[in-house]
């Protein structure tokens, strides 16, 4: 295991509770937003956050060091499970005893290690929070899945999800009437239409004169970008003026790319990889393009309409709860693409919404992080 970061970390006071974070992964997603998100707000005076981590790139590192945070790396599991062990074992023996909780951000009840061991260390609350409600893992760990959420009340001491399908997915009948729903707050600001953003990236990309269609998310079965693709492809006949972004990376991108290809719309789409600032291109889009086959409850949609933006996502999929601004439509993955062609047609004439009501919507939904902190805040402060 490798050691603590070197840099001196933010004084400590005989009242700050100190809560131990894991979820945190190389990949920058919507676990890691939110999870930044209620660290870069909450009083560190009184709660700080440390990071035990399995990967050697920690998504959001530098900020998590000059927020006073440490963070500990162990092995992963999947790398050397006789190694994961010992790291695991020498981490609680040593640090277990300065946390008064952990908080375990997860997509899957497959490895609830980081509970047991928080269990076995005597760390008093173990917070189980569900991402996401559905797997999207390997047939073995949907069984692992099944196998831990009949137990998961021997190690959990407080169970949390992002949506209630998420709770659903995640605890039995008995635990679900004790989940707290904690929002996918953001903060809009950050995240609110800039022309000049618009302007750059669009010369950038060379997209000027184009409307943009867009997609963000990892490169993944869940995220249906292959679907994404087949409507961009109906659109495209209909108007050659169109042009599709699709930011991130992930296991589907070289299957992505050959569609692509053999559809010969390379000259029509862009494959932007990991992207830092999503301001910028959720500004240059014209319209978010989100046909998921399960959510949580997404980041990413919220993130496009705090932009603003027109939006148009799979119905059953992700929660009714996302739905935050009146420019945003489901549809069915089941309806034709020609269906889903025409709703994108008939949102891009609504087109964007302005700020003010933005952000007066995502204040009315819990999903403003300067109107959550404090509920937030409350929760961690009685433990």
């Amino acid at each position: 295991m490798q050691n603590e970061s070197i840099y001196e970390r933010k004084k400590e006071t005989d009242f700050m509770k100190k809560i131990l974070i894991f979820g945190v992964t190389d990949n920058p997603g919507g676990v890691e937003s939110v999870i930044m998100s209620y660290y870069r707000n909450i009083d560190r005076d009184k709660i700080q956050f440390d990071f035990l981590c399995n990967t050697e790139i920690v998504a959001g590192e530098k900020e998590i060091l000059s927020l006073g945070g440490t963070i500990y790396r162990i092995t992963a599991r999947s790398v050397d499970i006789n190694k994961y062990r010992r790291d695991l074992e020498y981490f609680f023996c040593r640090h277990a005893k300065e946390y008064c909780a952990i908080w375990v951000n997860v997509c899957s009840l497959a490895n609830i290690d980081y509970l047991i061991e928080a269990k076995k260390w005597n760390i008093p609350r173990r917070i189980i929070h569900s991402h996401n409600s559905k797997n999207m893992d390997n047939k073995l760990r949907g069984i692992l899945h099944k196998f831990n959420r009949l137990r998961i009340s021997k190690y959990a001491t407080d169970y949390w999800a992002c949506s209630k399908e998420a709770a659903d997915w995640f605890y039995d009948r008995k635990i679900r009437k004790k989940a707290i729903i904690i929002h996918n707050a953001i903060d809009v600001e950050k995240m609110k239409f800039n022309s000049e953003k618009r302007n750059y990236y669009r010369n950038y990309y060379n997209v000027n004169d184009k409307i943009v269609i867009g997609n963000v998310g990892r490169l993944h079965f869940q995220k249906n970008q292959s679907f994404v693709i087949d409507i961009f492809n109906e659109l495209v006949r209909y108007n050659s003026n169109y042009h599709l972004m699709i930011v991130g990376q992930g296991v589907e991108e070289a299957n992505l790319k050959e569609k692509v290809k053999m559809l010969n719309l390379e000259n029509y789409i862009t494959f932007t990889g990991v992207q830092k600032d999503i301001q910028g291109l959720l500004s240059c889009f014209d319209l978010f393009l989100f046909p998921s086959r399960f959510e949580g409850l997404s980041i990413a949609g919220l993130e496009a309409q705090a932009n603003g933006l027109p939006m148009l996502c799979s119905k059953f999929v992700n929660p009714v709860d996302l739905k935050v601004n009146n420019n945003f439509c489901f549809m069915d993955l089941k309806s034709s693409v020609n269906l889903w062609v025409e709703k994108c047609i008939n949102l891009l004439e609504v087109g964007r919404v302005d700020f003010n009501t933005v952000k007066s919507n995502f204040i009315e939904h819990g999903y403003e992080i300067h109107s959550e902190v404090n509920k937030f805040q409350k929760l961690i402060e009685e433990m």
